[in-house]
């Protein structure tokens, strides 16, 4: 009887695999179990941060806040049309993250470009807040990937069509088709608006 010898299976072979940082991001990377129903989200997130985060347009937040920085809160109110007097004591002190952000592990920021929501407050460079938290319902404004492309638009439906909703007249709406891919990736909850 002849005993035949296999090649041995597994294991590292020289010169096989990819490259280490010969990934699109130019690291190494790591293998992580995902939901299925989480898929296209985390697909179309990682797309974006290869776009976009290298250029500095999006700011994340860490799961946790190191530290809080507490700014004096008046406790009088500012006049819009005539001037009142000034109250001369501080009502209490006030941290914007308290303010702003209601859950950090599901919160980012993004910057915007564009004028197509201006009648919701939203100029360019404008930084919003988006929380991943809240339920992405009609009304709300939201940050979305449209073919892999982010905008901010306010959700809108007529009928069984969704419609991303413009702001500006000068802008149309978004009739979100069939082919059209579309995530949602958070509601708008604040905008940081420098004067």
């Amino acid at each position: 009887m002849i005993e035949t010898i296999k090649p041995k299976r597994g294991g590292s072979r020289p010169g096989a695999g990819r490259k280490k940082g010969s990934s699109v991001y130019g690291e190494t990377t790591k293998a992580i179990r995902v939901p299925e129903s989480m898929m296209p989200e985390v697909k179309a997130m990682l797309s974006y941060r290869k776009q976009v985060f290298e250029n500095s347009s999006v700011i994340s937040l860490p799961s946790a806040i190191p530290s809080h920085i507490e700014i004096p809160l008046f406790s009088g109110k500012v006049a819009a049309g005539f001037p009142s007097p000034a109250d001369d004591y501080i009502e209490k002190t006030l941290d914007l993250n308290d303010l702003l952000i209601q859950k950090p592990a599901a919160t980012f920021f993004v910057r915007a470009e564009g004028e197509s929501m201006l009648g919701a407050g939203i100029h360019p460079n404008d930084i919003l807040v988006v929380d991943r938290s809240i339920d992405p319902v009609v009304g709300k404004v939201v940050i979305c990937a449209l073919n892999g492309e982010l905008t901010v638009k306010r959700l809108k439906s007529i009928g069984n069509e969704i419609i991303l909703g413009a702001e500006n007249p000068a802008y149309s709406d978004i009739t979100v088709q069939e082919e059209i891919d579309l995530v949602i990736w958070g509601v708008v909850t604040n905008v940081i608006h420098s004067l």
